[in-house]
């Protein structure tokens, strides 16, 4: 009986201990990203590759899209329940809101001092609100100008514009010459990727997007920063075609020989240098985007983004090893070509810096400057506002004044 007894017990422990591998072994975590700029497709596919090899029993899929669907994908995610996504990528202005509608677990307690410690300030403000952690940064990113130094050396200059008045008038003497019709490009479609360059010349100008509660950018250097906008434009520096670009346009626009400076993320640097990219490869330098006399003497913004586990996910703990698997030191610093490392010692690390110094030089002085969009619940609203606004200003149908007052009307009744 005894024996019997036994049998039963260990025949039922072994049933448990099997089902308890076949559940693991099934665990499947279902993943957002994006597919343009900083790491590529082939990256993060290569990168879960060596998450599921170094996990067995852990798959993920993977699924792309572009930066202007991820808000909404996420968003309507939260309506499938546990069928949506376990893994988010998430950008800067958007922890406030989804705080606020419970879209993110907050990891504050999974995330040790140590690691507070070795990463920079400027990334943990991807993922915080009021004091408490969403997710762990992965992209640490600020805008850049990148020159062509070939351009720069016919038109008679030895080294790029330190100010944004610089910049306008090397541009002229370029255009003068004949080197390039349209010496600027930029991505100013009616886009987020517009409100990233306003978002650096409003620091550069020492600007403010919103001043005791209430919208300032129809003044100051918020003001400013259009108006410069839209005289570059008027002047004939920059191509007009800049009003439809996105990243990926500037990149091939500048590529091909097309601009002597271009706006554009990290990623652009290493593409922009290789010859199977581009046509002006070895002729491609980076600096952080230039100050204003007297203001500032660098500028940048912050257009860092996170990973996070959605409230929906049933797999939290295997979604939170995805996501420190992604972001850990190693990992980001073997795939440091298109987005560089959240980590401050990866910037003295051989692996990281050799054969990218300019980048990574250009990186230390641009971090360090990295401005933030407005933080506030209401950020996608009021993007689509000063969207719709500045780009008018920039087609000519209204001054920069008119058109900022409009904007800052409309922003006064966001809640």
């Amino acid at each position: 009986m005894k024996l019997r007894t036994f049998l039963t017990a260990l025949a039922a422990t072994t049933l448990f201990l099997a089902m308890a591998v076949t559940a693991h072994a099934e665990t499947t975590l279902n993943a957002l990203f994006m597919s343009q700029a900083a790491y590529s497709e082939a990256d993060v596919k290569a990168m879960t590759a060596d998450f599921e090899a170094a996990n067995p029993g852990l798959k993920v899929n993977l699924e792309f899209v572009p930066y202007e669907a991820l808000h909404d994908k996420i968003i309507a995610a939260k309506g499938a329940g546990d069928r949506g996504y376990d893994v988010v990528l998430f950008d800067v202005v958007w922890p406030a809101e989804f705080a606020k509608r419970g879209f993110l677990v907050d990891v504050t307690d999974r995330i040790s001092k140590e690691v507070e410690q070795q990463v920079f300030d400027g990334a943990w403000t991807t993922v915080s609100c009021n004091g408490q952690r969403y997710g762990m940064p992965w992209i640490l990113d600020t805008k850049y100008m990148f020159y062509n130094k070939d351009m720069l050396r016919k038109a008679g200059f030895s080294n790029p514009p330190k100010t944004w008045k610089e910049l306008a008038e090397q541009a002229t003497a370029i255009k003068a010459k004949g080197i390039v019709e349209y010496p600027i490009v930029w991505s100013w479609s009616q886009s987020e990727a517009m409100i990233c360059d306003y978002t650096t010349l409003v620091a550069a100008y020492g600007g403010k997007f919103f001043e005791n509660g209430k919208p300032a950018f129809n003044k100051g250097g918020a003001l400013d920063a259009v108006t410069y906008m839209a005289a570059s434009l008027k002047d004939g520096l920059t191509n007009p075609s800049s009003r439809e670009y996105l990243e990926e346009d500037v990149r091939r626009v500048f590529s091909n020989g097309e601009a002597a400076f271009a706006m554009n993320w990290t990623y652009m640097y290493n593409l922009a240098n290789d010859p199977k990219e581009s046509r002006v490869a070895g002729n491609v330098d980076v600096m952080p985007c230039p100050g204003v006399d007297g203001i500032s003497t660098a500028s940048g913004v912050n257009g860092s983004m996170g990973l996070g586990i959605t409230s929906n996910s049933v797999h939290q703990d295997e979604a939170w090893k995805f996501i420190t698997f992604l972001t850990s030191q190693p990992v980001q610093n073997r795939y440091a070509r298109l987005s560089l490392p959240i980590w401050k010692s990866s910037y003295s690390d051989p692996e990281v810096v050799k054969g990218q110094e300019a980048l990574v030089k250009a990186a230390s002085q641009g971090i360090a400057v990295m401005t933030p969009r407005p933080l506030v619940p209401s950020y996608t609203e009021l993007s689509n506002i000063l969207q719709r606004y500045i780009h008018e200003a920039l087609l000519g149908e209204a001054t920069p004044a008119d058109a900022m007052d409009k904007a800052a009307k409309r922003a006064a009744r966001l809640r």
